[in-house]
């Protein structure tokens, strides 16, 4: 079906594991196999030592934090290879996030308002990083996220605003997201767009893969992580 195909790139949360959950078994033993005939890497919304580390040290070249960080596996060692930063308006950002909340009715809220990265994201969690509930039960569709969506969008004109994780937004600088990520290494390591394929779960506007979607690369989607290998399994 992709026989041109030289490149597979993969998310990581809801594609290969649980969010923030190791991978399963059978999906470390189709890495592997995959590995032994494509190049695979990880592009993923979180950095990249997280990302290493969830995959259980798994040997593989990461992209993390939207393309602001680069690692790679050097004489056997993870090592950090890029790391871009960048330096919001935090005044900006807590002003305007606050008229959010009270044009929205989320003035309530557990432990953090935002959360500012070392990279520069900025994570804004509409019931609050130290929340009790479940944080998958208040927005499991994402539909009440998707409502205050573009205008979060309009507000915040220099960043890419994503519908991140289970009860927040993530902000990354206007020039990071997936697709560019990719076609950057890509161009680094002599690969075409039509040699690539990418394997993700959140292709939806304002999800973490819609990049890959809207400026077309190649992909597949997964509804179910555990349902991988059967899904890759013409690769």
């Amino acid at each position: 079906m992709y026989p041109t195909k030289k490149l597979i790139c993969f998310d990581l949360d809801g594609t290969l594991s649980q969010h923030k959950s190791h991978m399963p078994q059978a999906n470390k033993d189709l890495l592997k196999k995959l590995d032994a005939k494509y190049k695979l890497i990880m592009v993923g919304a979180g950095n990249a030592p997280r990302i290493y580390n969830q995959m259980e040290q798994f040997p593989i070249d990461i992209i993390g934090n939207y393309g602001m960080q680069e690692s790679a596996i050097v004489d056997g060692e993870f090592k950090i290879i890029r790391e871009d930063t960048s330096h919001p308006d935090k005044e900006y950002f807590n002003k305007t996030c606050q008229y959010i909340r009270e044009k929205y009715g989320y003035t309530e809220y557990t432990g953090g308002h935002l959360e500012f990265h070392a990279s520069g994201m900025v994570t804004f969690c509409l019931i609050g990083s130290g929340a009790k509930v479940d944080k998958v039960v208040f927005d499991p569709d994402r539909s009440k996220r998707r409502l205050l969506y573009d205008e979060v969008c309009s507000l915040f004109p220099d960043y890419v605003v994503y519908i991140g994780g289970s009860s927040s937004f993530d902000f990354a600088p206007k020039q990071y997201n997936k697709y560019d990520a990719i076609m950057k290494y890509a161009s680094e390591h002599g690969y075409k767009e039509e040699e690539i394929l990418f394997i993700g779960d959140d292709f939806g506007d304002g999800g973490g893969d819609s990049h890959v979607r809207i400026k077309g690369m190649d992909y597949i989607q997964v509804d179910d992580y555990r349902e991988l290998p059967q899904l890759l399994s013409f690769l």
